[in-house]
């Protein structure tokens, strides 16, 4: 809209200055001069209005048609004003009238091919019905009718094609900025997901530093990490030191028994209620639940900040704890309670190992907590010495004998809290019981239990990721921005919460030079230059039709001389190579078929879109013909002696002076040819340009000035005519508004290209950076919760989620433990308080972990590590089979691949110790059947997997011996029919199960082959 506005203003005002300074009758051409000045003023009010009316922005379609307008009254004015109307009459007022409509007013296609195709049949129709009537004497009159036609045709072919052009490129533009903005916006969900995920499950700070850790292995070259190896003698240890903080232990009492009348999926409810109760008794308290084994769960305040409240909080959690199981156990009759243990201390936190990464604590203060939850009293909390003087006498303490009912606590004083908020009447708590046993005697306990829990509310795991928008008032969120602004990389930094340690400030958009339009960087520069032009077969075609006008026009104009046939007879040849040049990319469906000789023609057009040098050069000399050709001719017409006074009248009309302004509509309609090339450099549009507008005006205004002042005394008998009127002054009017039009025309394209070229840059890099930050994640994800488990979560739409449990009939636990790291572990300096006795227990992990990326242990899932005890499952991922023969194999494989790992965790161990100078074994247990696998747990879920499968598989390793591993009677049938050998052991006592007979698998053996 401006540009149209700009060139109209700059028209009027060059019309107002121009008819003074010419020696113009002021009277004679008051009306142009009023039109002029009524535009001038609209236009000016116009131009102020635009920056502050909203309202006049948002019409520009009506804006353009009221420039247009006035521009088409001012020509009208102008055809009937300054002397008798002739049959070139303003044809270039209304080529510019056209040519505008298409280009710098905002119309729309079907408008703008209204407009402008209604403009010049306007013209057309007043000249062919007004000329005849005043003027029947005009020579050539339907010549100069035709000749107007072609041109104004040709003039509405080259816009409809520009506004084609542009508006394809923005069409496809405004596509890519869609799809990309879907993309993006599904992929920051995507990302929100994940990262929310894994910090459902870690602490941030030791999420950062595993995702930073990560980036890092990625951007390094894959010889990098071969060469470095030897350089790096231990795994990344992921582990810090805390002081002052307070660590408690929870353990359910009477759980074993409930949970043995629970189905696999009554078992996962309750416990996610149960834990995800406790977690929300952990968050209001500011503790940090740690892990969940089996019915224990412990938590840590002041982690990973410290807390000076940290004992209180602790005290008040297991207060809390005890509370809520007592309501439960009152109101549903289940006998169950809460033995909390609390000690105060030091504690070693991170993650251990490469895969399955669960956040942990060491420490013999840890230790001595977990012994304080086993020596103490159900429904009480029981705290060390340590933890009551940190209290400060915010609770009332008794002395408790914990050495009585723990080893380990004896010679230690140990105190009970006396919670202040118990209700003193407990008389009413058996007639509870009684009444609703009475009453709810058929139900089993662990469905009154189940009935009760649906009362707590409890949030199920991961229950926020697939509704980001329901989290948009939290402070961690998805950037809103980043899916609005388009031409602006992702930047996660204002969202706190996002784990993205990659620098995307740097990838902001390069900005323009304001003038030039040239980039700032000078590489991104030379990559614009040298990038690839499509369509360019297309441009070349336009400015083919130019160059038919320009001949079509000057047959009809000009004699049929010589020179016109020899120099279209030598330029035609060459601009039809030239577009047969730019067509051959057509040729490529029928390469197969073509000739091996010829095959290389079509890929000429794919060349030369794609070499800018060359492409150049096609275009350049495209653009020079059609310059040329549109003056060359003008050399070779009679008349420039005319002025003489010998030449008559009679002999004017002979030389056909009209034919003047028909060159100089020639000229104009080729330097439109320039701008039709969208994609070339805008420096050599203007160079090709400036260079013909400054021959073009030579030509009019000096070398051939006579033949126009000729034309002029013809036809106005030494009058002065209008300034629109005079070939001379039209020619410098012209050309100057043309030549500014097509800089204009230039400069959009130019910053369009450019704009372009940046949103692909932009969002190639974009859409690399969040692809590798999703694949981050996901690496990330991978070492936190299986494949399948994760699948599940981030797959979900719907608000609120289900829980995850799934019954796997066929599936081998293992639980390996290195019982001699509990001696090897010792608190000291020279150790940095046992912090190197895990960074070796971390490598011992960490090579185990490696293990499982060989493909023969793909179906082994690692489920976590309990201390020095590593637990595995096989055949978790694998769906349950009907058919009692396929079940048996997959049993069979199940049962092999696990076999085959523990022999291979045992191998392992060894070289380990190789290398160590150390002597440590492995005890492993391992048992084969069915187990539930599940996710429990509110604000940090965790995968676990539960059965009378894992209890016996966690017995075999208990009551095993070192460097053996111990199987039940039927893991040891399965394991001898796959071909290994197997001892008897004998009858083994089993907590729970009574004597079992087990079995030891022979392992100074190679493993067998089906």
């Amino acid at each position: 809209m401006l540009p149209g506005l700009l060139l109209s203003l700059g028209f009027c005002v060059a019309i107002i200055i121009l008819i003074p300074v010419t020696g113009r009758n002021i009277i004679v051409h008051v009306g142009a001069l009023s039109v002029v000045c009524v535009v001038l003023c609209l236009g000016t009010g116009l131009l102020v209005c635009l920056p502050w009316l909203a309202t006049v922005r948002r019409c520009g379609g009506a804006l353009a048609l009221f420039v247009w307008g006035n521009l088409y009254v001012t020509a009208i004015v102008f055809i009937f004003t300054g002397g008798p109307v002739s049959a070139w009459e303003q044809v270039a007022f209304f080529l510019f009238l056209s040519v505008s409509v298409y280009t710098v007013l905002p119309l729309s296609l079907a408008w703008a091919l209204m407009v402008g195709i209604g403009t010049s049949v306007s013209h057309i129709i007043i000249i062919s019905v007004y000329v005849p009537v005043t003027s029947p004497d005009t020579p050539d009159l339907a010549v100069q009718l035709v000749a107007n036609a072609v041109l104004l045709l040709c003039v509405n072919c080259v816009g409809i094609f520009h506004l084609w052009m542009t508006e394809t490129a923005r069409r496809i533009s405004n596509q890519k900025k869609e799809e990309f903005s879907c993309i993006r916006s599904q992929k920051e969900i995507r990302k929100f997901q994940q990262e929310h995920l894994l910090l459902s499950v870690l602490p941030r700070y030791i999420a950062v530093e595993l995702k930073t850790e990560v980036i890092k292995r990625l951007s390094k070259p894959k010889g990098s990490d071969v060469n470095g190896h030897s350089f790096h003698n231990f795994h990344s240890l992921y582990i810090r030191q805390h002081k002052d903080v307070s660590i408690l232990y929870a353990d359910i009492v009477g759980f074993t028994k409930l949970a043995s009348t629970c189905s696999p999926e009554e078992l996962v409810v309750v416990l996610n209620k149960l834990f995800g109760k406790f977690d929300d008794i952990a968050k209001e308290n500011e503790c940090l639940r740690i892990k969940i084994l089996g019915d224990c769960y412990y938590c840590v305040s002041g982690l990973p900040e410290p807390i000076s409240t940290h004992a209180r909080n602790c005290v008040q959690m297991g207060l809390d704890m005890c509370s809520a199981i007592n309501n439960l156990r009152e109101a549903t009759g289940v006998e169950i309670s809460m033995r909390v243990g609390v000690h105060s201390g030091n504690v070693l936190c991170g993650v251990i190992g490469l895969q399955k990464w669960q956040y942990d604590v060491w420490s013999h203060d840890v230790t001595l907590a977990n012994h304080m939850e086993s020596g103490g009293l159900p429904g009480r909390v029981h705290i060390t010495e340590e933890t009551q003087k940190h209290l400060n006498g915010a609770y009332k303490v008794e002395e408790s004998d914990g050495g009585s009912r723990d080893a380990l606590l004896k010679g230690r004083k140990t105190y009970l809290v006396i919670d202040p908020h118990k209700r003193d009447s407990l008389t009413s708590r058996p007639v509870e019981i009684n009444s609703l046993a009475s009453h709810e005697s058929r139900q089993r306990a662990s469905v009154r239990m189940s009935q009760y829990l649906q009362s707590w509310q409890t949030i199920n795991p991961f229950a926020d990721l697939s509704n980001p928008e329901a989290t948009t008032s939290k402070k961690s969120t998805i950037p809103r921005r980043a899916v609005v602004n388009q031409s602006q990389p992702v930047v996660l930094d204002s969202v706190q919460g996002s784990l993205d340690t990659l620098e995307a400030e740097k990838k902001r958009t390069k900005k323009l030079n304001w003038l030039t339009l040239l980039f700032n960087d000078v590489a991104l520069e030379k990559q614009f230059r040298l990038s690839d032009v499509t369509g360019l077969h297309h441009s070349m075609s336009c400015v083919a039709l130019v160059f038919v006008t320009l001949f079509t026009v000057q047959m009809l104009v000009s004699k049929k001389n010589f020179e016109l046939a020899v120099s279209y007879g030598a330029t035609f040849p060459v601009l039809v190579l030239l577009l047969s040049v730019a067509f051959t990319g057509y040729l490529e469906r029928w390469r197969s078929k073509m000739p091996l000789s010829v095959q290389w023609i079509s890929g000429l057009s794919r060349r030369v879109s794609s070499r800018a040098a060359l492409r150049l050069l096609v275009i350049c000399l495209c653009l020079l013909i059609t310059l040329l050709m549109a003056v060359l001719n003008f050399f070779f017409l009679p008349g420039d002696d005319c002025s003489s006074n010998s030449t008559s009248r009679t002999e004017l009309k002979a030389l056909q002076l009209y034919t003047v302004p028909y060159y100089l509509y020639c000229c104009l309609l080729a330097m439109l040819g320039v701008v039709v090339f969208v994609r070339t450099c805008m420096s050599v549009k203007v160079l090709l340009l400036t260079l013909a507008v400054v021959v073009y005006l030579t030509l009019f205004l000096h070398v051939y000035a006579q033949r126009s002042d000729c034309l002029v005394d013809l036809l106005y008998n030494d009058t002065k005519p209008g300034v629109l009127k005079d070939p001379k002054i039209m020619a410098g009017v012209w050309l100057f508004i043309f030549y500014f039009k097509c800089l204009i025309l230039a400069r959009q394209d130019e910053l369009g290209s450019r704009v372009e070229f940046l949103l692909e840059r932009c969002f190639k890099s974009e859409r690399e950076e969040m692809e590798t930050m999703e694949n981050v994640n996901k690496l990330l994800l991978q070492n936190v919760l299986p494949h399948h488990v994760t699948s599940f979560f981030m797959g979900k739409t719907i608000q609120n989620q289900d829980l995850y449990s799934q019954s796997c009939e066929c599936v081998c636990v293992m639980f390996a433990s290195v019982p001699q790291f509990k001696e090897f572990y010792s608190e000291s300096s020279a150790n940095r308080d046992g912090l190197e006795c895990l960074r070796f227990l971390n490598e011992i992990i960490s090579d185990f972990d490696e293990l499982l990326s060989k493909p023969k242990f793909s179906s082994v899932e690692k489920i976590k590590t309990i201390g020095s005890t590593y637990m595995a499952a096989a055949g978790l991922t694998n769906p349950t089979e009907s058919d009692e023969k396929k079940a048996c194999d997959i049993t069979y494989s199940h049962v092999r691949s696990m076999v085959d790992f523990a022999i291979a965790l045992m191998g392992k161990l060894e070289l380990i110790n190789t290398h160590s100078f150390n002597s440590f074994k492995l005890r492993i247990g391992i048992n084969h059947g069915p187990v539930i696998a599940g996710v429990i747990g509110a604000h940090k879920p965790q995968y676990d997997i539960w059965g009378n499968s894992v209890n016996v598989a966690s017995r075999m390793d208990s009551t095993g011996v070192l460097d053996k591993i111990q199987v039940t009677e039927e893991t040891a049938q399965v394991v001898q029919n796959l071909g290994y050998s197997i001892t008897l052991r004998g009858k083994v006592t089993v907590k729970g199960k009574g004597e079992l007979t087990t079995y030891f698998i022979n392992t100074d053996q190679s493993s067998p082959q089906f």
